[in-house]
């Protein structure tokens, strides 16, 4: 591979990269929003600034790293909404699974055992950490969509 396309392939990378993170950015901003408007009728003080960017930008790295390795391309679905149904569900597998190990890094990194970050995860878990990973699996769907469509070329 010579420099050149190398060097437009970086290109392209970073601009996939750049429009998968404004697309999540959006839609996780809006759903922070939302949970910061709700909150403040109970009382609650929560303005989550950065979060949604932060998050956006790690969840985009994982949506590209997940299309590096190939999520997805061995199942080969003849609709066009079982391939997009199938491929969101496997993204939405590798993105709940890569936060799950991106929350046992940190947690080790602030000094936590893996006992203390898993028992500290279930602590947390029920309605609301379901009701947050439908909403990502709803966002997932358009992005994989026009990214399906693009892949085959009818857009």
């Amino acid at each position: 591979m010579n420099k050149t396309s190398l060097k437009e392939r970086a290109a392209e990378e970073l601009r996939n990269y750049a429009i998968v993170a404004a697309y999540l950015y959006v839609c996780l901003g809006a759903i922070l929003l939302y949970k910061t408007a709700l909150l403040r009728e109970e009382g609650v003080a929560f303005l989550p600034h950065g979060l949604a960017a932060i998050k956006a930008l790690i969840l985009g790295k994982f949506i590209l790293i997940g299309e590096a390795v190939g999520v997805g391309s061995r199942v080969q679905p003849r609709s066009l909404v079982s391939a997009i149904a199938t491929r969101s569900v496997l993204f939405f597998v590798l993105l709940i699974t890569l936060s799950v190990v991106e929350e046992l890094v940190v947690g080790k990194v602030h000094g936590r055992s893996f006992a203390a970050t898993v028992a500290e995860f279930r602590a947390h878990a029920g309605l609301e950490m379901l009701a947050t990973s439908l909403l990502m699996l709803l966002v997932l769907v358009p992005l994989i969509a026009f990214k399906e469509l693009r892949r085959r070329n009818l857009v």
